[in-house]
Formats: structure tokens, C-alpha cells, sequence
């Protein structure tokens, strides 16, 4: 007998209020075909589920496989900073260069103690503003990404010390060893082994952590006429020197670095934001009432004994031309704090204002600063050209008066801070761990990478 069925949706006119009978064969037909369009749907959501579900997945996992693979780092943050500061290098701990990156693999030259360790004696070479040598040495030898077959390895770190003695009994500057020294451990290390050859040290690493970098020389004209070592201008420099204009003196392929200010900084006066600010503005440093003329050279080009004749009896400005080991406890006191150049562009000035919280006064035309996309630079400091010194205390009264306190809680971030601050052993996001990540970005220069299919590992 016929069935009675209700008209459903493409079976009638959307007009029709009237019942239509069908055949029983047509309406078994109709079941079917609605049960294979059911199959078919159920069957596309769960595919689509599926796919979902591994791209996900498989993005995970890419991002993973980073430099650290994740970063196994201790951190050696001090407490009061560590919960902000660990939450953002947890947040940079995920750079990647692609899907299938490996950790970057590093070898450490074992050399004779002649090249670093000796120099330790004086115990000062582990804490003047050049140690960074000392201090990236000792990170990478607990990095995670250093291996012990040097076939394995995509650079090779050369632990040459040559900044213990950087300073003559008068204080003047001299670096006349480190050219020999180097050129010394170079032989030394491609004597018995075939990997500085065989790329002309391309993936090899040196750290030049002086007032030129690798041109080892204080005085800019003799740096620039000396150049880099014929030797080393192949081989990567991570370097405290760097200028936004082109410059004999970073002309090997470098990464800039900020100079050494020992990590336990933070430890010994309160946090920034809680500290008592009773000076405007400070410098504590060598000013001369007349700059000394060494063979026709200006100290700071005259910069600083320009400030101190401007706003030496400024009571805004508390500028001191004497030593005194104290002086950190005055920077924790400052609101501003002036880093003019001295031989050099760069000062260790800038490390030190920025981890006790002192918004620092840039004064060094062309400078190029460490880490700019971590720091930001623009976001925590002023700049101040040296032509425009007599501006001074305009430029400070007007942030002052407008958004000195923007400036000082971008200042304030331990982010910022950590990542100019060498730890040992190295902490996720500090200076060694960025540096490194700046290493990755070279990998192009890996031997080990760039090997042609076939061709055989040293044994």
C-alpha cells in the first residue's frame, strides 16, 4: 500500500501545503541515498578534524626544535626580578629559523692555558668592563649546543683572552699583544686540525670586546689604520665596538655585544622602581678641564669637558671627575644618567644605568647599540648629538615634564635588563644567550651546513 510522506525540503515547490504519494521503491531509494550523503559528511568532518588536529601538532613540534631545543637553562636571575624575567625569556626561548632547525652546535678549542686561563691571575680580568670575554668563554663551555666532535660542530669558538692587561701601570691604553697572541693561537689551532683551513674561518667566533673591536688599538685613527687582522677578517667578531656608518674596524662580520657589568649588579641596591631618585642627572668619570692633546687627539673629543664647563655649577647636574668605587650607589640615585663617548662611542655606562634603573643620556653620534630588538633602545634612553650638548638640560627638563615616566617603566622592565647582563652560567635571554641567537642567524657561514653531499668528515 502507498505511503503517506510529509513534501521535504527539494522535494516540492516551497508553495506546496499538499502530501505527495511515492512509490515504496522510490522512498527506500530516497533512505539510501540519504544515508550515503550522511556517510560522506560525517566522514569530511572527521578528515577535516584530522587535519586540523596534525597541522597543530606538527607546528608544535617545529617550533620546538629551536636553537636551545627548549632552553634546559638554569637562570640565575636574583628573586625579586626572576617571575617577570622568566616569563619573557620563556617567551623568547621559541625563535626558530625554520621547521627543521637543530640546536646550534659549537666547539670550544681546548687551548693551552698561555691564551686565557693564566691571565686570570689577576682577578681583575674577570670583572672590568672588558671580561665579556672571560664570561661567553665560560658559558659556552656549559652550554647545552656545545660538542665534542668538531666535525659536528656549525662554529668554533677561539677563547683568546687579550683584555687583562689592557691598561699600561698609567692607565693609557695598549693592546700591542693581541695581535701576536692571536695570530698565535690561529696557528696553533689549524697546525693539528684541518677546520680553520678548510673555510678560511668563516665559522670560527673571537670576541674583541676593546674600544675598536678587532682593530686593537684605542686611538681611532691608528685603529682604522691598522684594520682588522689580515686573518681574522673572515672570522665573526662579537664585538663591543659599533657605528651605524660604515667603519674599517667592523668590516668582518660581527655581532655587536654590550660590555661587561657584572650580573650581581642588580643585587646590591633596591629595585628600580622603588628606588629613592634625588639626583637629576649624573656623570661620574675622566673630564679634563683641558683635554689632554695626545699626538693631536682630543679625549672625548672635547664632549665631556664641554659638559663639565656648561653645567659644572649646575646644581641640577651632579658631575664628579674622581674615582670612587661607590659610584654605582649614585646611578641608583639619578633619574638621568649622561653617557658621553670616551675613546670610543660606547661605555659601560650604558649597562650600568640601564640595570639600576637610570634613564641613560646617549651623547656619541653614530653609536650602534646591543640587541636592538630586545632592548629597544629608543623606548628607555634619550639621544643627545654632541654638537647639542649645550641643549642638555632642555632636552632633560622637557622629557621630564612629559613622558619620563613611560621611559622609566620601559626602563624598569627586567627583560630589558637581563639581556645586557652576562650570567654565569648562562640564563635564557641574557647577553651570551643573545648573542648566540644572533649566531643563528648566520648559520650560512656553517661549514658543517653547507658540506656538499659526500664529502668526508675529518678523523
Amino acid at each position: 500500500m502507498p505511503e503517506l510522506r510529509p513534501c521535504t525540503f527539494g522535494c516540492c515547490p516551497a508553495s506546496s501545503r499538499h502530501m505527495k504519494l511515492l512509490p515504496r521503491r522510490a522512498h527506500l531509494r530516497h533512505h539510501h541515498d540519504k544515508a550515503l550523503l550522511l556517510k560522506k559528511y560525517y566522514k569530511w568532518i572527521l578528515w577535516s578534524a584530522l587535519s586540523i588536529y596534525l597541522f597543530f601538532s606538527t607546528s608544535s613540534s617545529s617550533s620546538s626544535s629551536s636553537l636551545f631545543r627548549p632552553l634546559p637553562l638554569r637562570t640565575s636571575l636574583p628573586l625579586k626580578t626572576t617571575p617577570r624575567a622568566l616569563a619573557e625569556a620563556q617567551q623568547l626561548s621559541s625563535f626558530t629559523t625554520s621547521s627543521a632547525a637543530a640546536a646550534l652546535r659549537i666547539y670550544v678549542y681546548e687551548l693551552p692555558s698561555s691564551y686565557n686561563r693564566d691571565w686570570l691571575s689577576n682577578p681583575r680580568c674577570r670583572n672590568h668592563l672588558f671580561a665579556s670575554e672571560v664570561a661567553i668563554h665560560e658559558a659556552l663551555l656549559e652550554y647545552p649546543g656545545r660538542v665534542f666532535d668538531p666535525n659536528e660542530a656549525d662554529f668554533f669558538f677561539v677563547p683568546v683572552y687579550v683584555s687583562c692587561n689592557f691598561s699600561t701601570p698609567n692607565g693609557f691604553p695598549a693592546l700591542h699583544h693581541a695581535r701576536p697572541l692571536i695570530s698565535s693561537a690561529v696557528r696553533f689551532i689549524s697546525a693539528g686540525l684541518p677546520f680553520w683551513n678548510r673555510s678560511r674561518g668563516r665559522d670560527h667566533v673571537f670576541v674583541a670586546s676593546h674600544d675598536f673591536g678587532a682593530c686593537f688599538h684605542a686611538m681611532e685613527d691608528v685603529a682604522i689604520a691598522d684594520g682588522i687582522p689580515e686573518f681574522m677578517r673572515e672570522s665573526i667578531i662579537l664585538q663591543t665596538f659599533g657605528v651605524s656608518s660604515p667603519h674599517p674596524c667592523q668590516k668582518a662580520e660581527n655581532v655587536l655585544i654590550p660590555p661587561y657589568v657584572t650580573p650581581d649588579i642588580e643585587e646590591q641596591w633596591p629595585a628600580p622602581e622603588k628606588a629613592k631618585r634625588d639626583i637629576f642627572a649624573f656623570f661620574r668619570g675622566k673630564m679634563e678641564v683641558h683635554p689632554k692633546n695626545i699626538s693631536g687627539r682630543f679625549y672625548s673629543k672635547r664632549v665631556r669637558t664641554e659638559i663639565l664647563r656648561r653645567y659644572g655649577g649646575n646644581k641640577k647636574f651632579y658631575l664628579q671627575r674622581k674615582r670612587f668605587d661607590g659610584y654605582r650607589a649614585e646611578i641608583a640615585r639619578s633619574v638621568f644618567c649622561l653617557c658621553p663617548l670616551g675613546w670610543a662611542p660606547w661605555s659601560p655606562r650604558l649597562v650600568e644605568a640601564v640595570a639600576l634603573g637610570c634613564v641613560p643620556v646617549v651623547i656619541a653620534d653614530g653609536i650602534r647599540l646591543p640587541f636592538p630588538e630586545a632592548v629597544r633602545w629608543p623606548e628607555i634612553s634619550l639621544s643627545v648629538a654632541e654638537a647639542d650638548v649645550g641643549r642638555l638640560e632642555e632636552v632633560l627638563d622637557r622629557v621630564a615634564a612629559t613622558n619620563l615616566s613611560a621611559v622609566q617603566r620601559n626602563l624598569w622592565d627586567p627583560a630589558r635588563r637581563n639581556a645586557l647582563l652576562f650570567h654565569q652560567p648562562m640564563a635564557a635571554g641574557d647577553a651570551t644567550w643573545h648573542a648566540l641567537r644572533a649566531l643563528e642567524g648566520k648559520l650560512g657561514r656553517s661549514w658543517r651546513r653547507r658540506r656538499p653531499p659526500g664529502d668526508a668528515a675529518w678523523r
